[in-house]
C-alpha cells in the first residue's frame, strides 16, 4: 500500500471511530514502551498489591513487546471515549462506574472498526483489541499515539478533554499513518493530586501504590480492608475520583459530550446506603447487571457500604448494621462490626457482645473485640 493510500485509510478509520463515539483517536507503532523500567520496578516493589496477573513472567514479557500478542502487528490504533465527570450527586462512586460497564459497551464498537478496516482493504486483517483487559501498557501507548500525557496522578490527561475518558486499543496487522507523541509534561509544578490523596498512594514516576489506593481497595481487593485506612475512605464505596477532581485540567476542560451509555443509572450512588445491606445475592445481581459495580461482588460492595456507614456515624443506621452482623459472609460481618464500633452507644455494645458469643470466624471475632474496645 502506498504512503498516500495509508494516509487515506488512516483518515477514513479515524472518521469511522469518531462516528462510533470515540473523541480521541491516534496511531502508534508496536515498538516497546519507553518506560518499561518503571513498570518493572513497580512490580519489584510489590505496588501491584494482589493483582498477581500483572507480575507473571508471561504478562511482563507481553507488555514489553506487542508482537508477542499479535506477531503480525504493524500499528496500534488507540482510542479514547468520554464519560460524564463527577458531580455532587455522584458522591461515593467513581464517575466512570455510574453508567453501563465499558467492558460491555466498547467491544462491539472495536469490532465495528475492525470490520470497517477489512471492508476498506478488501481482506481479513489480523487484529487483537482490548479495553483495560489485555497485557499492554495502554497509557504509554496512548501517550505515544498523541492522546495525552501521563499525569502525576497516573491518569492520561488530554489538553482539550482532561482525564475523564476510557481507553481502548486495536492491534492491527496492517500499516496506518503514525501520529506524533505528546512529549511535554503539562503538569508542571502542580502537586494538587498528591496533596489531595487521602491515603498518600501516589508515588514518584507517575505510579501508585495499589496497596493504599482507595480505587483498588474498594474494587480489586477481595479481603479485609486495612484498618488504618478505613477512615480515609470517607464516602467512597466504589472507586475514587479525588486525584482527578482536583486536577486543573479537569476543572478547565472536562465536560465533553459523554456517550449516553455512560450516563448515570438509577440507584447509583445509593440514596440510603444502609438499605444496601439488605441486598440478597439475587437482588445484588439484578441491581448491578451490566454495571461496573458488579465487579466487587456482593460481599465486597456491602463491605464498602459498611465502611462508609462507619465513616458517617448515624444512630439510624444501627439496626441495618446489627442485621449485617448476622450475614452469611464473614467479610460483611467483620466490617459491620467495625462500623458499629465507630457509631458506639449502649445498644451497639450489647449487639456486639451478643454477636461475640456465637461468632466462629476468628477474623470477625477480632473485629468485634476491637469494636468493643
Amino acid at each position: 500500500m502506498s504512503t498516500l493510500n495509508i494516509r487515506q485509510l488512516t483518515s477514513q478509520v479515524k472518521a469511522r471511530a469518531h462516528e462510533l463515539g470515540f473523541q480521541l483517536v491516534g496511531v502508534t507503532t508496536p515498538a516497546a514502551p519507553p518506560h518499561l523500567d518503571v513498570y518493572a520496578n513497580w512490580i519489584v516493589q510489590g505496588h501491584q498489591a494482589e493483582m498477581g496477573w500483572m507480575a507473571t513472567d508471561r504478562a511482563r514479557q507481553r507488555r514489553t513487546d506487542p508482537k508477542l500478542i499479535l506477531p503480525e502487528c504493524e500499528s496500534i490504533l488507540v482510542l479514547g471515549i468520554a464519560y460524564p465527570p463527577p458531580s455532587s450527586s455522584s458522591e461515593g462512586v467513581a464517575a466512570y462506574a455510574l453508567g453501563d460497564d465499558y467492558h460491555n459497551v466498547l467491544p462491539e464498537r472495536l469490532q465495528a472498526i475492525v470490520a470497517f478496516i477489512e471492508d476498506q482493504v478488501g481482506h481479513a486483517v489480523p487484529n487483537r483489541w482490548y479495553t483495560d483487559t489485555g497485557p499492554i501498557l495502554e497509557r504509554e501507548l496512548a501517550q505515544r499515539a498523541g492522546l495525552g500525557w501521563i499525569g502525576k496522578n497516573t491518569c492520561l490527561i488530554n489538553p482539550q478533554m482532561g482525564s475523564y475518558f476510557l481507553l481502548a486499543e486495536i492491534l492491527l496487522g496492517i500499516k496506518l499513518a503514525i501520529d506524533a507523541p505528546i512529549t511535554t509534561d503539562h503538569c508542571g509544578t502542580c502537586t494538587r493530586c498528591l496533596t489531595a490523596c487521602p491515603t498518600n498512594c501516589i508515588l514518584p514516576e507517575r505510579t501508585i501504590d495499589a496497596n493504599r489506593c482507595i480505587s483498588y481497595l474498594t474494587i480489586e481487593h477481595k479481603g479485609f480492608l486495612p484498618t488504618e485506612l478505613r477512615s480515609e475512605f470517607d464516602t467512597w464505596i466504589f472507586g475514587c475520583d479525588i486525584c482527578q477532581q482536583v486536577c486543573p485540567w479537569n476543572q478547565k476542560f472536562a465536560g465533553q459530550t459523554p456517550d449516553p451509555a455512560f450516563e448515570p443509572r438509577p440507584g447509583l450512588p445509593p440514596e440510603k446506603p444502609a438499605d444496601e445491606l439488605k441486598l440478597t445475592p439475587q437482588e445484588f445481581n439484578r441491581k448491578f447487571k451490566g454495571s461496573p459495580v458488579k465487579r466487587t461482588k456482593r460481599r465486597g460492595y456491602l463491605r464498602n457500604i459498611a465502611v462508609r456507614l462507619g465513616n458517617q456515624p448515624d444512630q439510624n443506621d444501627i439496626p441495618a448494621l446489627i442485621t449485617a452482623l448476622q450475614d452469611f459472609e464473614p467479610l460483611i460481618r467483620a466490617h459491620a462490626a467495625w462500623a458499629l464500633g465507630q457509631v458506639g452507644g449502649t445498644v451497639v455494645q450489647a449487639a456486639l457482645q451478643t454477636a461475640a458469643k456465637t461468632e466462629t470466624d476468628p477474623q470477625v471475632l477480632a473485629e468485634i473485640r476491637a469494636a468493643l474496645e
